[in-house]
């Protein structure tokens, strides 16, 4: 199905052949001669395609982001929103958790559009990557979201997605800095079989890349036959997926089909076509073959533990088996739980809950074909249920008149608004031990919105809506859409009609006047962030929570659902910080906090400069013989690998306002989250062979004079790994850090870079 090339190939004759390089000019030329490079030679001002400083031409944040950015961007000098800056508020809502916040946020969000001359749009008109793709992306362009899933591809638009503080440097007229990315070229052939959706392609690709990293921080170009095989949501469905991969972006070939996009959504005079030169070079490449795509499953916890329906159906006792294990390893299960083997009955296997919707599943011809599956026929009045939410309103207009939703709803299935809850567990949230199969992006432990620290556990499988479909229509017995005697195939061409009245009468369009006057609108849970302090000369860093985990996620690091209303608020949100993952974080680092604050007040008292007697017996005791005035003290977290999934800059910051002053990895799992981590002022140190240490909380790692290091620009920094009696000479590693990110982390955080 999928095929994996790990040397450089290069197009020829309408083929991917093995490159073949007579010197380093040609390479060059090669490497110009893709899709990407055109894109981000014309975004990047520095002068130099190995390292890139790159403007976009628009930007987007939700509702459980945009808060933390303005605040970040005023607190930093902002004016005016420097290019279109789309607020949509899709996550939080239902404004269902903790009274008035969440629509306190959104009033927050309108009047900053009005005063800085943004783009709002209102609660359940639709989803953020919908609204971006139907309104903004288009060949050539660069869209920049606080998002991870911001992914425009198939519209010929190479988007990235984000920490908060990339967007505030847009915002505040600076770029954003890369070297320059490796390509891979991804070679689509054959068209998908009738009942193989999107999902199902998207799943294959990320099985086939996410353990081997092969993708990682790499920029994945659609190219070959078969993407003309494919309709524009079908692309749109694949394309969004690949951030599981951990790929830094993507971008697909033009063609007819997105000319058409762009003209049933009004902007047919955006439309440029784009493709590969000949002789254009890539990093290596992904043959998928269409036709031979099956049906797939990702069983929890990750969208790469991916089986096709067909092998799980054979080997369900084993791969369960695995899933009981991997449950008891990841969730720190205190009690044993019911296998999910008891979902076998009768040799099937039984969901409880299916969900369509959100940026990959709530496209419009997954719902048609959904639709054509069920026919009206009843999908049981046992435990099942179905939810579908399609993406925006003017889809669900169209759904609305051509019947489709009417059908749906026959058959018992619930249509809900443009709303992104289920996805990060602020919606249909299964029942305690509770199996969902779902057509949405993520699978991660505890994301549908269970809590473990009460006993909670439910489950979540990813699926495409076509067998998600075909299981509904069984009741909810595990089926693949394949199985169906005559199952719907997907067609290039579209009937769909874009209706932006629902955008015309709703959303408010302020770019390019804004209103200086305006009053922000604040809400009591709507804070400033909390004030910090430079880098010090020399640091004590305490571990307050060590992870061995292969991969930690960004989830497992500030949780999300119905935590994510709280995200206005720094300090209130911070208390969460890896309260599902280690609940003693929070308060081992806080207690590392105050003997910092002690240390600082010592500093900031008339005591006499050479007295120690005046620290308290703790202070003294952890410090050593370490001299208070020069030697910072905070909290670190360790982990093997952190950082999947989410962009969320909370995942950093959270540990910062409690007094982190670094993370201890083997690996950054993503590029965003180290991103994050060194705007929040923290250093993303590296450790090799990390794991071996035994490294736990309660450690300390004592680094003399880091702060001279930094502005030296040493990247291998000498220090010692103090374990109760034992002191351990370590290496800890700073692998391609920039002069900015040594002046940021050196200022403290972002905001004090800019301050000063």
């Amino acid at each position: 199905m999928v095929k994996i090339i790990q040397n450089k190939v290069q197009l020829s004759n309408g083929k991917l052949e093995p490159a073949l390089f007579q010197s380093y000019s040609d390479t060059i030329a090669g490497r110009s001669a893709t899709i990407t490079y055109s894109i981000l030679s014309s975004h990047n001002i520095s002068g130099s395609m190995e390292n890139l400083r790159l403007r976009f031409d628009s930007m987007a944040s939700h509702d459980i982001t945009y808060v933390g950015i303005i605040q970040t961007a005023r607190a930093s000098g902002l004016k005016s929103f420097p290019i279109p800056y789309v607020l949509t508020n899709c996550h939080n809502s239902l404004c269902a958790v903790g009274g008035t916040i969440n629509e306190d946020d959104h009033l927050y969000g309108l009047s900053a559009a009005k005063k800085y001359g943004g783009e709002f749009v209102p609660a359940h008109l639709a989803v953020i990557h919908q609204y971006m793709r139907e309104r903004y992306a288009s060949p050539g362009k660069m869209i920049l979201a606080s998002d991870s899933h911001t992914r425009y591809g198939p519209a010929g638009t190479l988007s990235v997605g984000e920490g908060g503080p990339e967007l505030v440097k847009q915002l505040l007229g600076r770029t954003y800095d890369i070297k320059y990315p490796e390509v891979i070229a991804v070679w689509l052939e054959g068209r998908p079989r009738p009942g193989v959706g999107p999902q199902d392609v998207a799943l294959a690709i990320i099985h086939a890349t996410f353990k081997n990293e092969f993708v990682k921080n790499k920029v994945l170009e659609f190219i070959g036959p078969g993407v003309s095989n494919l309709s524009m949501d079908y692309r749109f469905g694949i394309d969004v997926m690949t951030t599981e991969s951990a790929c830094l972006s993507s971008v697909w070939r033009t063609d007819r089909h997105v000319r058409d996009f762009l003209e049933i959504h009004g902007r047919s005079g955006e439309y440029a076509e784009l493709n590969p030169s000949e002789g254009a070079c890539y990093d290596g490449a992904i043959v998928v073959e269409l036709d031979k795509i099956e049906p797939m499953i990702a069983l929890p916890f990750h969208p790469s533990n991916c089986y096709t329906i067909r092998e799980f159906k054979e080997n369900m006792e084993d791969i369960l088996a695995a899933v009981d294990e991997d449950a008891a390893k990841l969730l720190n299960l205190k009690s044993p739980v019911e296998s999910l083997r008891s979902k076998i009955r009768d040799g099937r296997f039984v969901v409880d809950q299916a969900f369509v919707g959100g940026c990959s599943g709530g496209l419009y011809q997954n719902i048609i074909r959904m639709a054509e599956i069920l026919g009206g026929s009843s999908i049981g009045s046992d435990g099942f249920s179905l939810s579908v939410y399609p993406a925006s309103q003017p889809m669900m207009i169209k759904l609305t008149e051509n019947g489709t939703l009417t059908t749906l709803m026959n058959s018992g299935a619930v249509i809900r608004s443009a709303f992104c809850g289920p996805c990060f567990g602020a919606g249909d949230i299964p029942g305690n031990g509770g199996f969902s199969v779902r057509h949405a992006t993520r699978n991660f432990p505890n994301r549908e919105g269970s809590k473990p620290s009460e006993g909670q556990i439910s489950y979540v499988a990813l699926m495409d809506a076509r067998s998600i479909a075909a299981t509904a229509l069984n009741g909810g017995v595990l089926t693949a859409a394949t199985e169906l005697d005559s199952p719907p195939q997907d067609t290039v061409e579209t009937d769909y009609s874009f209706n932006d009245a629902p955008y015309r009468n709703r959303v408010y369009f302020g770019y390019g006047n804004p209103k200086p006057d305006t009053k922000l609108v604040f809400g009591p849970n709507i804070a400033d962030w909390p004030e910090q302090i430079p880098l010090p000369e020399n640091l004590l860093i305490g571990i307050a929570s060590a992870i061995y985990d292969p991969v930690t996620t960004t989830d497992e690091l500030i949780p999300s659902g119905e935590t994510s209303s709280y995200r206005s608020n720094p300090i209130k949100l911070a208390s969460y910080a890896l309260s599902r993952k280690d609940p003693k974080y929070v308060e081992r680092a806080g207690e590392i906090r105050a003997l910092e604050i002690e240390r600082r007040n010592c500093l900031s008292s008339e005591l006499e400069a050479t007295s120690r007697a005046k620290l308290s017996e703790s202070l003294s005791e952890y410090l050593g013989d370490r001299d208070y005035r020069t030697w910072g003290i905070g909290s670190a977290v360790f982990a093997l690998k952190p950082g999947d999934g989410s962009a969320r800059e909370q995942a950093a910051s959270c540990q910062r306002v409690l007094g982190g002053v670094a993370n201890i990895v083997q690996d950054y799992a993503t590029k965003r989250y180290r991103s994050n981590v060194i705007n929040w002022g923290m250093l993303p140190f590296t450790l090799d062979d990390a794991g071996t240490y035994g490294i736990a909380p309660g450690d300390k790692i004592a680094v003399p004079n880091i702060r001279k290091a930094l502005i030296d620009g040493e990247t291998e920094i000498p220090a010692q790994l103090i374990q109760g009696d034992r002191i351990t000479e370590i290496t800890l590693k700073l692998p391609g850090i920039t002069k900015e990110e040594r002046d940021i982390i050196l200022a403290g955080c972002l905001i004090n870079y800019y301050a000063n």
